[in-house]
């Protein structure tokens, strides 16, 4: 499988595990949670997505049981994780609200739990996972950098960051962000045409994708998008899946697409996207359909 360089030392496999749902599976046991992990290695999928709020605050427990069971697994993989959202439930159960929290304080507690709850002495990849309408993008710049420094993190990213809300906050940093994730599919396709995309391709950034499957409503919706998924997926032997990320793949910035799912035959099928062959006339076809009319 293709790899995608981040930073100078840091490249991510170009399909990438979300564990958002990992927590949610009848079996958390660490030998079911090795198994989905060694079904991504398998295939050359060797980048995890985390978030200290998935799961309630205990996806990344989850995904540590299985570290801790299995040491050997973590030199085979990249962390990603994120931190920043505070939801009345879990470690932050007495919270009176759900808040951002970029604060000094916050970033490092998060880190700490991460690190601790995942049974891992690094993470290759921090995202600050929302944009906070009251960041101090020195403070949290600085914390930032004092923790790469620190060889806690490897690289810092965001996810859901418009050009300028990334422009503040590398504008506070030593440290060159690194990413930023973002909402991208055939559900979702004003990123091509918002400047969200085209800000970091500009600036070389390799993007990640959440949601690639429009949250499962690619794979069970009907109407337009649906009907040429099928098409496609017919005439090249893989399922509607494979068509909808392969749709992403195809795009000259590098996306980097998170799939998620506790089914371990849909994971060892994650990599169909890549035996996908999309030319520029089929692509907008699945464009055109996700817009509903034609491009002008």
């Amino acid at each position: 499988m293709d790899r995608i360089s981040l930073t100078s030392d840091l490249s991510f496999s170009r399909l990438v595990y979300g564990m958002w749902r990992v927590a949610d599976d009848a079996d958390t046991s660490p030998a079911h949670v090795e198994a989905k992990i060694q079904t991504c290695l398998d295939q050359g999928i060797t980048t995890f997505d985390q978030a200290d709020i998935y799961g309630g605050y205990v996806a990344e427990a989850v995904l540590g049981g299985a570290l801790k069971a299995n040491p050997s697994l973590r030199n085979r993989m990249e962390i990603v994780t994120k931190c920043d959202i505070v939801a009345p439930v879990g470690r932050y159960a007495d919270a009176k609200v759900k808040y951002y929290d970029t604060s000094r304080k916050h970033i490092e507690h998060s880190v700490d739990c991460s690190l601790r709850d995942m049974g891992v002495d690094h993470i290759d990849m921090l995202l600050i996972h929302r944009p906070d309408p009251l960041m101090d993008h020195q403070e949290t710049g600085a914390v930032l950098d004092d923790l790469v420094q620190s060889g806690k993190l490897r690289a810092v990213g965001v996810s859901n960051f418009r050009p300028y809300d990334w422009d503040l906050l590398q504008s506070g940093m030593k440290t060159m962000l690194a990413t930023n994730q973002i909402e991208i599919s055939l559900g979702e396709v004003t990123p091509f045409t918002n400047g969200d995309i085209a800000f970091h391709q500009r600036q070389d950034h390799a993007m990640m994708a959440w949601s690639p499957l429009g949250g499962g409503e690619l794979m069970t919706g009907k109407g337009d998008v649906a009907d040429r998924l099928d098409e496609i997926a017919a005439e090249q032997g893989v399922d509607r899946a494979a068509v909808a990320v392969a749709f992403l793949l195809r795009h000259p910035s590098k996306i980097l697409p998170v799939l998620g799912t506790n089914n371990l035959e849909r994971i060892a099928k994650i990599s169909d996207a890549l035996k996908v062959n999309l030319d520029r006339p089929t692509w907008f076809s699945l464009y055109e359909a996700a817009l509903g009319r034609e491009v002008a």
